[in-house]
C-alpha cells in the first residue's frame, strides 16, 4: 500500500540535508524537484528523485553522484518491492546525510554539467 505521506532526505544546492516530510503523489514529488522527476536508483533500495531536466533548466549545482553531477533540489527515498516510494529508515537517514553532507563549490566549467544525451539505435 503507497503511503500518503513519506519521510526523505531532502537536498537542495548549498545546503546540507534536511529530513523532511512529502506528499507521496505525483505534484507532492514534482514539487520538490521543481518539475519532472527522474530516480536513480542507490544501493539498499533508496532512490535519488531529481529534476529530469534540472541541466537543461539551467537549475544550480547541487552534488556529485557517481560521474555526474545532479542540479536542482533532490531527495532521497526508499522504495518498496512493489515499486512504491517509502520513508527512509533512521540509519538510510544516517548514512545519506553522510553522503550528500558535504556541500561542494562549483567553478560552472565541470564537463559534467553538460548536458548529455545517449542515442540508441534499434534494427527490427
Amino acid at each position: 500500500m503507497k503511503d500518503k505521506m513519506i519521510t526523505v532526505l531532502k537536498v537542495e544546492p548549498g545546503l546540507p540535508p534536511a529530513v523532511k516530510e512529502i506528499r507521496n503523489d505525483l505534484d507532492g514529488l514534482q514539487a520538490e524537484v521543481e518539475g519532472l522527476i527522474e530516480c536513480i536508483n542507490l544501493p539498499n533500495g533508496c532512490v535519488v528523485v531529481c529534476n529530469e531536466e534540472g541541466k537543461l533548466n539551467g537549475m544550480p549545482p547541487n552534488r556529485r553522484l557517481g560521474a555526474d553531477i545532479l542540479c536542482g533540489s533532490f531527495f532521497v527515498c526508499g522504495s518498496t518491492q512493489g515499486g512504491d516510494f517509502s520513508s527512509l529508515s533512521k540509519s538510510q537517514i544516517a548514512e545519506y546525510s553522510q553522503l550528500f553532507a558535504e556541500v561542494p563549490a562549483f567553478c560552472g566549467a565541470e564537463p559534467e554539467l553538460e548536458p548529455r544525451m545517449t542515442f540508441i539505435e534499434f534494427h527490427y
